[in-house]
């Protein structure tokens, strides 16, 4: 009898959802390379795993709101905030006298940190900031299903996008940088014009619910987080993926056939 395959171990990960009300209620979506081996071309949120910079005491100096939070809360938020740095020029970070940063991220900057070639908390130094760890909400948490041969625990967090930033896709993860309203992201995938993966695709349905930035952020903060983590279950002879009824989705079962059809996209 052949052992069962131990699932495979999780990896943190964080996205952020960017959000503005002009010229109306959008999210800020990035297209990943067509070179990447998964959801090639699909329309994600900027986000990615951890690195070991993340967890920096260091960081204490340079984030506002480092207290209200735990070492696992404090490392995804940083993380979050450098791969919206990274992949789309973002940086959610104020001045020392506290008013909003609004310049231009410089992008041979930007691929020096995704390559490792310079530390985010070195950029954040001089540039004479403080990341604000205290403007995000939490909007979900998902765990890759046990089957899958790479898995991770991503938190999802909402924020209003800086007013005078402008995002810019690094052309390497990302190869465009596109604000969209939730419902055109929805009307897109079912038409079939942009491959948008199953977790994503569920948490655009329930940013849509919002009316602005605002709300979005205000029903995050008043939902009670139920962890997702799907599960395969076999009905009428069909495999389907199904998340928790009470995550605040709704009733849920996804043909398996089209989560794998939108895995292979590119």
């Amino acid at each position: 009898m052949s052992e069962q395959r131990q699932p495979a171990e999780t990896r943190p990960a964080a996205t952020i959802l960017l959000l503005r009300d002009q010229p109306e209620f959008e999210v800020l979506m990035v297209k990943r390379h067509h070179q990447i081996d998964f959801a090639s071309g699909a329309l994600v949120f900027p986000g990615g795993k951890t690195h070991a910079g993340d967890t920096d005491p260091a960081w204490a100096e340079h984030c506002v709101g480092w207290d209200a939070f735990d070492d696992e809360q404090r490392t995804l938020r940083i993380g979050a905030i450098r791969e919206a740095y990274e992949e789309a020029g973002i940086l959610l970070a104020e001045g020392l006298d506290g008013s909003d940063f609004a310049e231009v991220c410089d992008p041979a900057v930007r691929s020096a940190v995704d390559r490792g070639e310079t530390a985010f908390i070195d950029v954040v130094k001089e540039l004479g900031v403080r990341l604000q760890l205290d403007s995000l909400a939490v909007f979900a948490r998902w765990i890759t299903p046990t089957m899958m041969p790479k898995r991770f625990d991503t938190w999802f967090y909402a924020v209003r996008a800086p007013a005078d930033q402008v995002a810019a896709a690094d052309g390497r993860e990302a190869v465009d940088a596109e604000w969209i309203a939730p419902q055109e992201i929805l009307r897109l995938a079912d038409a079939g014009e942009r491959t948008v993966i199953f977790p994503t695709r569920m948490n655009v349905q329930l940013l849509a619910e919002a009316e602005s930035a605002s709300d979005c952020v205000a029903r995050a903060q008043a939902r009670t987080l139920v962890t997702v983590l799907p599960v395969v279950e076999l009905r009428d002879g069909a495999r389907f993926l199904v998340i928790p009824p009470d995550a605040g989705y709704g009733a849920v079962a996804e043909p398996m056939e089209r989560i794998s059809a939108e895995s292979r996209a590119g």
